[in-house]
């Protein structure tokens, strides 16, 4: 006898406590796992970067705040819309301001190359690992 707030499916009505039959495994896309991670990254580093570049008085403190505002915005914005295939060409088009915020803040240049090659590593090793999964017959959601 099952509770109306019990699920079909769900293991605490089955016999014994097993679930009825288990489902296919589907996994999310590790492609889109890792890029997504990577932008929210360089988002925190962009916060980092535009306080540093308002401490040192690099430009007007609006135009600072303005311009790495934007950048952080648009590098979480760009997270969420790695469902697309335009969100991953949105993702690497990103990787160019990022990389400019150096003529501000000289650092920037050193620790944008590290996001670059990380983002470029992220989308040829989740690709690889999607494309494995494929191969061994288990669904990706979320490509």
């Amino acid at each position: 006898m099952s509770s109306p707030t019990s699920r079909p499916g769900d293991p605490s009505q089955a016999p014994g406590g097993a679930p009825d039959a288990p489902g296919p495994v589907v996994h999310r896309s590790a492609r889109r796992q890792f890029a997504g991670t990577i932008l929210v990254l360089e988002a925190f580093v962009v916060l980092f970067a535009t306080l540093v570049a308002f401490g040192l008085r690099v430009a007007p403190a609006g135009v600072v705040w303005l311009l790495g505002g934007v950048l952080l915005v648009s590098l979480v914005l760009v997270a969420g819309l790695l469902r697309w295939p335009a969100g991953y060409v949105a993702g690497s088009a990103l990787q160019v301001p990022v990389l400019a915020v150096g003529v501000a803040v000289p650092m920037m240049f050193v620790v944008g190359a590290v996001f670059v090659v990380l983002w470029v590593v992220a989308l040829r090793l989740g690709a690889r690992i999607d494309r494995e999964r494929l191969e061994r017959g288990h669904q990706v959601r979320g490509r």
